[in-house]
């Protein structure tokens, strides 16, 4: 026996930090007589022989068993150089395999991959972590590396080794704190996770954070996957996104979603349609009601169902709830062949305290801060990454990038920027530490957005990064460069707030509330705003969008919501509304059951649902409406001072004014004859929507198709026309300049 017996009694208790110093092929000098040493440690073995391979007929040699459970060494003489080899052995059971030595490889990451991880700044570091199928030479197999700088040895775990730690223990690449082995052979489908020692000894059985597909709850473990084998066909729907890059001001119309309660399988033990069965259902509803992009809530692996995926365990892998990886990427290729955007909720600004994910990774608070007045959140009873570090703030990056990259998305909507942004976020006096300059705000996180958003746009032109920031902080939407954070869209959750509270109340009220209508176009171009009504809005006792619609019948719910959507809709500002809501689910949102498809056979759910469909093909069909969101010359109020009628009128038009829509609301149930409104241009005014149409569910009290200008001066104007306003409804009517005919010319 050439290993020293506490050497061999390491590996045998699990005590070796230094697999590759002595299993493979190493040369020795034993008795002044030079050769090779070769050592293998092999589950369930009980012969062993070394095949040399680049000798003529592969000549084998027997390796002598040192310890019963499967360590082997053999010493070959004359052989002064490492050769080519495999191991061939016989199991207790008589099966013979012949395989190659996992420690007979040299590592799969440079020292350029580790310097740059580092230093924070591999961008694509999800490639060389984790577990990469890959072919060294001619050989295939699966290399597995994992960031764990305080732990005092690693080992990788599977099916493969009868999840036996000592068997596959894997080697430190320097100081680092990369452990990394190649285990040849393996390939997709096999099952792992890291077994890790901190410095008292204690082992932590951990799951791989970089893993691309997992095992479901309880067990968690991280499934081989390569995620690069799927074959894309959206080509066309990539370079037309290319294209629009930094065109921010276009048709953008959300519809959000949660996977597992949009539709279920009822028949089916009421599961959930899988990404492959959900596609195709979905573009046809989708299209058809003329939204131009959807959002997922969380699709990230996470344990929990019942936190939406807000808790994210693996951040670079769609969930098996629904699928595979590749069913994902089949999910967003046919939404793109059907020209729909797909939009992911990613978060980076927290994440569960699950024993087996992220959270005292090594041993040590490795990705969250040690101090609970930094590292933990005092909301959700997550943890808070610890941006100002390298590794960090790698992993983080990589996983947003890693999204656009593997799965083709379209845009990252972020969760919970505020709770980033301030170090005393939900925190009383005391609770918190401030930054290096006294202040409240954090600087390590603020920059790593700057970052994040800075290499999305470099990386994929034309993919756009969206703000869920509930406060006032400024330049979330403006360039770095300029002292912004860079991101493309910010939630207006103020607008939310106000609307929301404004129809929720009594009709007979609103007189007392006009300014919760008018009160954003204050600070309206200040960032680019989406106009949302999202998840939040239809949990947690908040009732559901139709369900806020103040007291009365259901008949008078719907025509609030009507005259909501037609307000909110032409309004300046991008749109987004959650799944349900735009046929008028009546319950709150139950992540374990489908929405209430049923109620669309009612006229006042089929007529909002059909709304939608026009407002948002009344948005997106027109530039005057999709492409002057943000372009104040596009916007003008006619009166907004109405208040004792709950009436308000505005303006949206192109920058030559050759096309003008005028949009007016009357928010109380009373319908008002001859309400004289001002334009700017003498002319037909045609009604191009009304909430209040019969086909909505209204009782189709409207303008007989429009009304022509009259010379009376109104709201400042010269011309003006006299119009019914139904209560209870927002009214769409459209200007157009009419061109003179050309005259003739001599050929004609």
């Amino acid at each position: 026996m050439l290993i020293p017996e506490y050497e061999l009694k390491a590996f045998l208790g699990n005590r070796q930090a230094n697999p590759h110093g002595w299993l493979g092929m190493h040369p020795v000098t034993v008795e002044d007589v030079s050769g090779v040493v070769v050592r293998a440690f092999v589950r369930g073995a009980k012969t062993c022989a070394v095949v040399d391979l680049d000798a003529a007929g592969q000549p084998t040699f027997a390796m002598a068993l040192l310890a019963g459970e499967g360590f082997f060494e053999c010493f070959i003489p004359g052989r002064t150089e490492v050769f080519r080899y495999q191991l061939r052995y016989v199991t207790a059971w008589g099966e013979m395999h012949q395989v190659y030595n996992a420690y007979s490889f040299l590592p799969t990451l440079s020292e350029h991959d580790i310097h740059l991880f580092s230093e924070g700044n591999e961008h694509r570091i999800y490639e060389k972590l984790g577990a990469q199928a890959r072919m060294l030479g001619d050989v295939p197999g699966v290399s597995f590396a994992v960031w764990a700088p305080n732990a005092s040895r690693v080992s990788l775990v599977g099916n493969f080794n009868g999840w036996d730690a000592r068997y596959h223990p894997m080697r430190p690449l320097g100081l680092s704190g990369v452990w990394e082995l190649f285990v040849p052979g393996l390939g997709n489908g096999e099952v792992y996770k890291f077994a890790l020692w901190d410095r008292q000894g204690v082992m932590r059985m951990k799951t791989d954070p970089y893993g691309n597909y997992y095992e479901a709850p309880p067990t968690n473990a991280a499934i081989v996957f390569d995620p690069r084998s799927y074959q894309w066909n959206d080509g066309a729907w990539l370079a037309h996104r290319r294209a629009q890059a930094g065109k921010l001001d276009r048709p953008l119309s959300i519809y959000e979603m949660h996977l597992g309660s949009w539709r279920r399988r009822l028949e089916d033990a009421n599961r959930p349609f899988s990404y492959r069965e959900l596609a195709p259902i979905l573009a046809d509803y989708v299209c058809e009601l003329g939204f131009t992009h959807i959002e997922l809530m969380p699709v990230n692996e996470h344990p929990f169902t019942g936190s939406w995926g807000y808790q994210v365990t693996g951040y670079f892998a769609p969930t098996q709830r629904y699928g595979t990886p590749d069913d994902f990427q089949f999910f967003v290729d046919h939404l793109h062949q059907r020209g729909l955007g797909v939009i992911l909720d990613w978060v980076p600004a927290h994440f569960p305290r699950d024993s087996f994910a992220l959270a005292e990774f090594d041993g040590t608070h490795l990705y969250e801060h040690e101090d609970p007045r930094l590292g933990a959140h005092m909301d959700w009873g997550t943890l808070i990454f610890n941006y100002g570090r390298n590794e960090v703030r790698c992993f983080l990056i990589a996983s947003a990038l890693s999204w656009f990259d593997r799965y083709h998305l379209d845009g990252l909507r972020v969760d919970a920027v505020a709770s980033m942004l301030y170090l005393d976020y939900s925190r009383k006096e005391g609770e918190w530490i401030p930054n290096r300059f006294g202040g409240r705000e954090n600087l390590e996180a603020i920059a790593f957005l700057k970052q994040v958003n800075g290499l999305v746009h470099h990386y994929h032109p034309g993919a756009v990064m969206i703000a869920e920031e509930s406060t006032s902080y400024p330049g979330v939407t403006r360039d770095s460069a300029d002292g912004g954070l860079g991101f493309d869209y910010k939630w207006n959750m103020g607008m939310m707030h106000d609307t929301l509270d404004y129809f929720s109340k009594d009709p007979i009220h609103r007189k007392w509330l006009q300014d919760k209508l008018t009160f954003g176009m204050l600070y309206h171009y200040s960032e680019n705003f989406v106009t949302v009504y999202s998840h939040d809005e239809v949990v947690h006792l908040k009732a559901s969008m139709l369900g806020k619609m103040g007291a009365g019948t259901m008949a008078e719910k719907a025509a609030n919501l009507r005259a909501l959507y037609g307000y909110v809709w032409t309004f300046p500002g991008k749109k987004l509304l959650f799944m349900g809501s735009e046929f008028g689910q009546r319950t709150e949102w139950n992540h374990d059951e489908a929405l209430d498809w049923e109620l669309c056979a009612l006229p006042e759910h089929f007529g909002l649902q059909h709304l939608l469909r026009d407002l948002n093909r009344l948005y997106t069909g027109d530039p005057v409406l999709g492409a002057h969101d943000y372009d104040p010359a596009g916007f003008r109020w006619v009166n907004c001072n109405d208040a004792g009628q709950s009436v308000l009128s505005f303006l949206r038009m192109d920058d030559a004014q050759k096309t003008i829509y005028l949009i007016v609301g009357n928010f109380t149930p009373v319908t008002r004859s001859f309400y004289r409104v001002g334009v700017p241009q003498a002319g037909y005014w045609t009604e191009v929507l009304n909430t209040n149409a019969a086909e909505y569910g209204g009782t189709g009290i409207g303008n007989h198709g429009g009304r022509p200008s009259e010379t009376e001066e109104r709201d400042g104007f010269a011309q003006s026309v006299a119009l019914t306003l139904p209560g209870l409804t927002t009214m769409v009517f459209k200007w157009t300049v009419q061109e003179a005919p050309k005259a003739p010319t001599a050929q004609s």
